[in-house]
């Protein structure tokens, strides 16, 4: 590893300990709240959509996120580890099979749905966890 590859690294570190990124791929629905400048005052905007390509380029990486704002197609690029992002929430996951979902810009409707991902295996986190109420008690005889 050369010195700016350790530098990024560090850099990373320290955004992910002061914001951290919330596990996402393409096909996520995500809320993305930017940090928006209007004049002389500064507000939280909500900017939700579905995931439509992630780059992994370490403190260069992006996410491209679309949604449909009145009928029109809006896509907007953020960089992953940009100050401007207040926070990033993972709304759904999505059950896709390609990395890059361009594909959807030519869709419309129904046709543009993504089916929701559930994690059914028995090492996934969150599957196969059972809560004390839903446990059989076992009695034992004293």
């Amino acid at each position: 590893m050369n010195i700016i590859e350790k530098i990024e690294q560090q850099q990373i570190e320290q955004l992910t300990g002061e914001r951290p990124v919330p596990e996402f791929r393409a096909g996520d629905t995500l809320r993305v709240n930017v940090r928006v400048i209007e004049g002389n005052r500064e507000r939280v905007q909500a900017f939700e959509g579905v995931c439509i390509a992630r780059r992994n380029r370490g403190m260069n990486s992006s996410f491209t996120v679309r949604k449909i704002s009145y009928g029109e197609g809006v896509e907007r690029v953020f960089p992953l580890y940009s100050p401007r992002i207040d926070s990033i929430q993972v709304v759904r996951k999505g059950k896709v099979r390609r990395a890059k979902l361009y594909y959807l810009r030519a869709l419309r409707g129904k046709a543009a749905r993504i089916t929701e991902r559930r994690d059914d295996r028995p090492g996934a986190a969150g599957a196969g966890v059972v809560s004390a109420a839903a446990a059989p008690e076992q009695q034992t005889e004293s």
